[in-house]
């Protein structure tokens, strides 16, 4: 049997983490197997469907590197995979089930059934939902209400004795009550329009797929999906329904725990294969050691049974780790490539003739340290725009005030100039700075901060000795000098 899985999201909001996730283990799965990969998209929600969702889409699944098989835009054998483009066949299978017997043309109105839901809850009624008013009609009754013109929908016959079981991978065998099932589903609206689980057990079985596997949110509708397979007489698909995904404390993630779409964090400067990586270890995991692994190699080892049952954490930090590691991975000259338009943005490279050229030159300064490709600007702003004159409070180590960071700094610049331009080691120049943090009764820091700010105007920023030969000796030493004037003026 050839595997074949899906990935069918609904195109009415930006592609979230959780549902990425989805797809890279369908992908995994389907290549680990040698099957196929589908991309459906499930798009009868028009009055929360939007065109921007749909693009969002392609761009990420074009970005993470997810090629698919089938589906929009490349086409396969049991197409249309866009579900506004089947409506012909959702309508003629519900009318099969009607003429076979399980499933039900209704009339009721909306006001009937709102009438219903408020004395049901009036009521505090065990019976919620529809009362399969119209499930018994007689033929007549049926041809008199379309002779009328009234509008009806399709609702599934759901057995109102007995259990439905299906066969989860990771959860084993899970039973519902068909009395607890929703009592008689609408199929088809009255506007043509399928529900989502007409369509999505139509599509699934016409297009072959052998397993499903998609978020644990969805078991509730596992029976439902049951009943649907038993009333066309078709074998369902395995099911693996998939650990949720949390934040760290605890809850499902959301936007209270920062980004959440893949779109957030491309633009933030997360490298794909970083993300991809990640995302595949979060409720995922080859051996309880190995953390890295291209797309490629998780192509070959993927399995089901290393799924998790617990739910999988989203740790921002370790993700920014994955990210570190996957930058300094890069060559200069790739680094440079995708830090142009970060650089761009920040308009650094407003001046620069060769904006390429202009990032290489601060690829090797920031390798090592770079986090996001975001995070380029205030890294690097200092080489490209004067920071200007420093305040006082910026100066000023943790626990120093202004007399004694001055004195830290004015000792320090003829240390540091004479032995830049005689050719010193580096390291015997830091070593003397850190001897004069000593004599003045200093942490190191109170020396190389200020020396730091005064250069690049911020903390944060690749090595010291690295920044001074990027911006150059002059412009250094005249930064410097116009601190030490700073802080001159104000101990």
């Amino acid at each position: 049997m050839e595997v074949r899985v899906r990935y069918a999201p609904s195109p009415t909001g930006l592609q979230h983490i959780g549902g990425v996730r989805t797809a890279l283990y369908n992908y995994f799965f389907a290549r680990a197997n040698q099957g196929k990969f589908i991309l459906r998209v499930e798009d009868t929600d028009r009055t929360r469907y939007t065109d921007e969702a749909l693009q969002d889409l392609y761009d990420t699944l074009d970005w993470l590197g997810i090629d698919y098989d089938e589906g929009p835009r490349v086409g396969g054998p049991f197409g249309p995979y866009v579900q506004s483009e089947r409506f012909e066949l959702y309508k003629k299978y519900a009318e099969q089930l009607v003429k076979d017997g399980k499933a039900y043309y209704c009339y009721c109105t909306e006001e009937r059934l709102e009438s219903l839901r408020s004395a049901q809850t009036e009521a505090k009624s065990e019976e919620q939902g529809y009362d399969r008013h119209c499930r018994n009609l007689t033929s007549e009754q049926i041809e008199a209400n379309e002779k009328a013109g009234i509008p009806h929908v399709i609702r599934l016959k759901v057995p109102m004795e007995g259990k439905t079981t299906f066969h989860d991978v990771l959860m084993g065998d899970i039973t519902r009550k068909n009395s607890d099932v929703s009592p008689d589903p609408v199929l088809l609206k009255s506007d043509g329009f399928p529900t989502y689980h007409l369509a999505n057990v139509i599509d699934d079985h016409l297009m072959g797929v052998t397993h499903i596997m998609r978020a644990q949110e969805w078991i509730p509708s596992g029976p439902l999906h049951i009943l649907l397979y038993q009333a066309f007489g078709w074998e369902p698909p395995m099911y693996c329904h998939l650990p949720m995904v949390m934040g760290k404390d605890g809850k499902k993630l959301s936007k209270r725990h920062g980004s959440t779409s893949v779109r957030d964090f491309r633009e933030q400067g997360y490298l794909p294969e970083a993300l991809l990586n990640y995302v595949s270890l979060v409720g995922w995991s080859f051996d309880g050691q190995r953390e890295f692994f291209s797309k490629e190699e998780l192509s070959q080892v993927f399995t089901l049974e290393k799924i998790n049952k617990a739910p999988g954490v989203f740790d921002y930090k370790k993700l920014d780790w994955f990210n570190g590691h996957y930058i300094r991975l890069k060559t200069d000259e790739e680094l440079a490539r995708l830090l142009v338009p970060f650089m761009e943005k920040a308009g650094l490279l407003d001046q620069a003739p060769d904006k390429l050229e202009a990032a290489l030159r601060v690829a090797p300064l920031v390798k090592e340290r770079l986090r996001l490709l975001g995070d380029i600007g205030p890294m690097v702003s200092f080489l490209f725009k004067d920071p200007g004159e420093p305040s006082l409070e910026s100066l000023l180590p943790k626990g120093q005030d202004a007399q004694s960071t001055y004195l830290a700094l004015s000792k320090a610049y003829p240390v540091l100039r004479q032995g830049l331009e005689s050719g010193e080691p580096e390291s015997q120049i830091e070593e003397k700075l850190s001897n004069l943090a000593l004599e003045l009764g200093l942490k190191v820091n109170g020396v190389f901060m200020p020396i730091r700010v005064s250069i690049t105007g911020s903390t944060v920023s690749p090595p010291l000795f690295d920044c001074i030969r990027a911006l150059g000796y002059d412009k250094s030493f005249e930064r410097i000098q116009r601190s030490i004037k700073v802080l001159e003026e104000n101990k």
